[in-house]
């Protein structure tokens, strides 16, 4: 097979499975738009168009109260991002550049922990929370925030710490010589030539909380109030809401992608910047 045939193929192979990646998005933004109520009609695209589905997502709050979800889940997400994402770069940045007794046990022991999935902990965790009573009204919020906090993710720390690892240590001693402390090389160093992988973890850190659903439905129970958009959308889909609320399902699916879109073309600007501007070692 010559060279452009192979291109040929590779190109329609890539055509294929970009059409079967993007119809299910499609076919969520055409029932967002669909007038017909109810999850099953004879055509694909729909006989009537309307925006009523958006305007009553966010005006008709008697039954599901789809502004309040959205509030609650982009607080958790965001200072969950925060926090989650100053303790990955900070602890990955420990783990690559300063050398202490127990790190090679703690390595060892994170590498260990992240082997099993984050579920497994998830009964002991809710056990921990009520013990402690974040389990009560508003802060079950508060309980979401702490864990998504802590359990960010043992494979973002690694990936981290290995981006870490492969900026020269030369510069850091030549800092060093300069008098700068590990603080200055960090922010001043480090940090300007992490701009790919901290752009990385706050996506990562974002959209892990603003997606999960199984944690936060043990955590949340069923206090509309709290509800996160995961567990509201999750309840529109039940039997008896399904055919009044399909299509408005279909609409808030559509309207919680705007933030995780808007979060990646902010931040994307300084991943390419990073990539571009990056030492090689």
């Amino acid at each position: 097979m010559s060279r452009q045939a192979r291109n040929i193929l590779v190109h329609a192979i890539l055509v294929v499975l970009s059409v079967i990646w993007l119809f299910p998005l499609f076919w969520v933004v055409m029932i967002s738009f669909r007038a017909e109520k109810g999850s099953y009609t004879t055509t694909f695209l729909p006989k009537s168009w309307t925006l009523k589905n958006y305007t009553t997502l966010f005006t008709d709050t008697d039954v599901f109260n789809f502004p309040r979800w959205f509030l609650n889940t982009l607080v958790v997400a965001l200072v969950s991002c925060v926090i989650a994402t100053f303790f990955i770069v900070s602890i990955a940045y420990v783990m690559s550049r300063l050398r202490f007794k127990a790190r090679k046990m703690m390595l060892n022991m994170s590498l260990i922990l992240g082997m099993f999935p984050g579920f497994m902990a998830m009964i002991a965790i809710y056990y921990i929370l009520k013990g402690v009573g974040l389990t009560q009204g508003g802060l079950k919020l508060v309980a979401l925030t702490i864990v998504y906090s802590g359990g960010s993710g043992i494979l973002n720390y690694f990936v981290c710490k290995g981006f870490f690892d492969t900026i020269p240590k030369e510069l850091d001693e030549a800092a060093r010589l300069d008098g700068a402390t590990n603080m200055q090389i960090f922010t001043k160093i480090t940090l300007p030539l992490s701009k790919p992988i901290v752009v990385y973890t706050i996506l990562t850190s974002f959209i892990g909380p603003w997606c999960d659903f199984i944690f936060s439905k043990v955590i949340i129970g069923t206090d509309a109030n709290y509800y996160t958009v995961a567990i509201g959308l999750w309840n529109m889909l039940q039997k008896e809401n399904i055919y009044q609320w399909y299509t408005r399902f279909a609409s808030g699916a559509v309207c919680i992608s705007v933030p995780i879109a808007i979060l990646y073309i902010a931040m994307q600007k300084y991943y390419t910047d990073g990539l571009t501007g990056a030492v090689k070692g």
